[in-house]
């Protein structure tokens, strides 16, 4: 068939999104007659976006060749920033930072050129705080100089990032919400729309901004849906993010579909550096269903792709009975976690981790610093965390009248939110604090409403302990009733250690805890409930 006529088959696939169609046509007419410039550089965009890193790298090294030789410099830069991209996702980042170093020694002939700002992303990428955001905003400059809008956004984006890590929010998000404008106005190529889309959504999860996340969610579903043939990495990282939506509205069958559809996608050498974030949401989805098998082995893929598997890992822990050992790979978390984004993912899991543990005083100390970083990121599903988590801490230490307040508050924002999951956990705690106050009818009505939501989204490990609470089954933890076992049949606390491979400090701790939870104050009435209760 006449070239010029595939040529224009591919750009009327291109124009209506056929995108793998409009590849696979460039494709085979390259094969045949060696494309032109502008048909080459679509080609590598396409492929890149598609998932097809060889032929992405291909069209991007000719297309860089081909303007170097030209004296086109600054569209050489340009796809020598895609060819780091390309090779980024495939883990090859020896090769992609030689990418940038080409283009710095190309740049040398021609320091003017504005296409510049493409290796200010790369070195801002490596920066932090003030430095990072000053030479994102160079970036931006650059790219409103010479119109090129891919740039504008993608150094907004970087700015935004900088500002967040800074812990400044509100600038951070009003600048994503500046690049968003480029973005949903359909101004960027393809792979800088699936890019920021991603990185923005992420951004804002990492923060807790679930409004915008929910919002560029919604967006980038319904350009997903527009464009049929999109199936390559980035399609992989949206499909986590739609996932991790349908979780926080409460509809897991899709978000679990979703979430294995994104590891089917990534786990590939085309992004696989990022299958780790579709393995750990699709974990986070088992473990909340109690499929505890399924989620430790999705947990271990996740960490086996370099993706850091907490908190999430220490929930499952948790809630296998293992409080011991789910608070002490939080607190050794916690210990590598140097900024308040960080610390803010792992905080509300220390909290129950050391609640479950028996150590108040810890749990009291880390809703505090929680609580602190809610009021400088000013987001209501942080605020909301960190009400249910001085919540928490108050009702473990009998402290019902100080628990309400901050319970209630975490429940009108989570139902502000529509996220079902967290509400319901919310008004277990309020209604056990009702009953402790004696108000049992406003305790019925509370764990009800709890019961419901749990049976719906079948998260059957929350329905179990709350039928559990209400039949009055023993208020212990699977490793707190091995603690009191060998306690009722006379071991000391060094003999405890020895037989359970804990430390006497963590055994004491246990130890306290049964005395509390059982309203004892003595080794010899804790053996004395043991025996009544057949625990031996």
């Amino acid at each position: 068939m006449d070239t010029r006529v595939l040529l224009e088959r591919a750009g009327a696939a291109y124009d209506r999104r056929a995108w793998a169609d409009a590849c696979d046509t460039l494709a085979a007419v390259d094969r045949d007659t060696p494309l032109g410039l502008p048909d080459l550089e679509r080609l590598g965009e396409l492929a890149l976006f598609l998932g097809r890193p060889d032929e992405a790298a291909d069209a991007f090294r000719r297309c860089y060749e081909q303007h170097a030789r030209a004296g086109a410099v600054g569209r050489a830069v340009r796809c020598a920033f895609w060819l780091r991209e390309v090779c980024a996702f495939q883990g090859e980042f020896s090769r992609a930072q030689g990418w940038i170093a080409r283009a710095a020694r190309l740049l040398a002939t021609d320091p003017d050129c504005a296409q510049r700002g493409y290796l200010l992303i790369s070195e801002a990428e490596r920066q932090t705080g003030d430095a990072a955001y000053a030479t994102a905003a160079e970036a931006v400059e650059l790219g409103n100089r010479c119109g090129d809008r891919d740039l504008v956004a993608i150094g907004l984006q970087a700015q935004g990032r900088a500002r967040l890590a800074q812990g400044r929010v509100d600038e951070g998000l009003a600048l994503f919400d500046e690049a968003m404008l480029d973005i949903t106005a359909g101004a960027c190529s393809s792979q800088v729309t699936g890019w920021m889309y991603c990185s923005m959504i992420a951004a804002c999860r990492d923060v807790h901004e679930l409004g915008r996340a929910r919002e560029w969610t919604a967006a980038v579903n319904a350009w997903c849906d527009a464009t049929p043939q999109f199936t390559g990495a980035y399609s992989g990282i949206c499909r986590v993010h739609r996932s991790e939506l349908l979780q926080l509205v409460g509809d897991w069958p899709d978000a679990i579909r979703e979430a294995r559809t994104a590891c089917a996608r990534l786990d590939q050498r085309f992004g696989q550096v990022v299958a780790g974030m579709a393995y750990y949401q699709l974990a986070e989805i088992h473990r909340l269903r109690g499929e505890f098998t399924d989620a430790e082995r999705s947990y271990r893929r996740a960490g086996e792709s370099g993706w850091d598997i907490q908190p999430g890992l220490a929930l499952l822990r948790l809630a296998q009975g293992r409080a011991d050992a789910a608070d002490a790979s939080l607190r050794r978390a916690l210990g590598e976690a140097e900024d308040d984004i960080s610390r803010s993912r792992l905080l509300p899991a220390q909290v129950d981790a050391a609640i479950g543990n028996g150590d108040p005083g810890h749990a009291r100390a880390a809703a505090a610093e929680l609580t602190a970083i809610a009021g400088r990121f000013r987001t209501a599903a942080l605020r909301a965390l960190a009400s249910f988590a001085t919540g928490s801490v108050c009702l473990a230490a009998g402290e019902e009248p100080a628990a309400l307040p901050a319970l209630r508050t975490a429940l009108r924002l989570w139902c502000e939110l529509d996220a079902p999951y967290e509400a319901a956990r919310t008004r277990v705690l309020v209604g056990l604090a009702c009953r402790a106050l004696g108000d049992e009818d406003a305790a019925e009505v509370e764990l009800d409403a709890a019961a419901e939501v749990f049976a719906r989204l079948g998260a059957e490990p929350d329905l179990a302990r709350l039928r559990d609470s209400r039949r009055g089954a023993s208020p212990l933890s699977p490793r707190e009733t091995e603690v009191l076992r060998l306690l009722a049949a006379g071991a000391t606390n060094r003999g405890i250690a020895r037989e359970l491979v804990l430390s006497e400090k963590t055994v004491a701790r246990h130890v306290s805890n049964i005395f509390t939870k059982l309203g004892v104050g003595s080794r010899t009435a804790a053996a004395a409930y043991a025996f009544q209760h057949r625990i031996g």
